[in-house]
Order: C-alpha cells, then sequence, then structure tokens
C-alpha cells in the first residue's frame, strides 16, 4: 500500500489541492491574537477574524479573505515553517517537522467533523467577533490561557 501523500512529499512538492486539503477546519487559526510587544509572546483569543463562521470553522469567503482582510495569513511552505502563533496541531506545522497527523485529522480518519467531536476546533468557543470589538483594549477580556 502506498504511502499518503504528506509523509511522501514534501510541503513544496503537494499540488494545490493536497496542499489545501492539510487544513483540518480547527479554525484556531482564525481567531484574533496578541503580541506582548516585550516578549514576543502570542495570545490567542476568542474572538474570531470578521469572515469567520464559528459554527463551521471555515471563512466565509476564503477565496477572496487576502484582499477583504489586510492581515489574513496566507500559509505557505515557507511561512509555515516561521509562524510561531501556528497551533501545536496544525497539519501544515506538523508536516512540516516530519511529525504525524493526529487520528482525528480527517486525512487519517476519514471524517471532516472528527477535528470537533476530538474538542480540536474552536466550535462553541467563539466569544466575539472581530467586528463586534470597539476597541484594542476589549480585545483583553477575551484573551486565553494559552492555545486553544
Amino acid at each position: 500500500m502506498a504511502k499518503p501523500f504528506w509523509k511522501e512529499k514534501s510541503l513544496e512538492e503537494m499540488s494545490p489541492a493536497e496542499w489545501e486539503s492539510l487544513c483540518d477546519g480547527c479554525g484556531k487559526c482564525c481567531l484574533s491574537k496578541l503580541e506582548d510587544e516585550d516578549t514576543g509572546e502570542i495570545y490567542f483569543t476568542s474572538i474570531g477574524c470578521r469572515l469567520f463562521d464559528a459554527e463551521s470553522c471555515r471563512c466565509k469567503d476564503y477565496e477572496n479573505r487576502l484582499a477583504t482582510v489586510s492581515d489574513c495569513v496566507r500559509l505557505t511552505p515557507e511561512n509555515v515553517r516561521t509562524i510561531t502563533w501556528l497551533p501545536s496541531t496544525c497539519a501544515y506545522r506538523l508536516v512540516a517537522e516530519g511529525r504525524h497527523l493526529f487520528p482525528w485529522h480527517h486525512l487519517v480518519s476519514g471524517d471532516r467533523k472528527a477535528v470537533h467531536r476530538a474538542g480540536v476546533s474552536v466550535r462553541g468557543r467563539v466569544t466575539a467577533s472581530e467586528e463586534d470589538i470597539a476597541e484594542v483594549e476589549d480585545y483583553f477580556d477575551h484573551m486565553l490561557d494559552g492555545e486553544p
């Protein structure tokens, strides 16, 4: 039996469809983050991007997100190796580090909803949309302890 593509290919060798299929749909990367200016430490909040659908854990306008949201980050094989805020469960990060995908990942389990049942996604944990937050100081009210 052939090895799965994510074990056979480097991130750079993947087709666009293979690359996109790595996303587990957890929604963690779509949460607003705060950075401590002194230490560089990143803190997640429970505030979703204005394009984030908190129920499906998907972007409402994925194709146009980069034009619509100025600080949206397009993941690439190059930057997944340097972005420090990617969750420890992120398939892009795991593959880049030569690690295995988790059993709940849809490419392993065959079930896109497994990420939610495993409690890994942010479904049910988003408390606001960035559209709802008026002042930067209000983000601190939604700061999480650790990774979501």
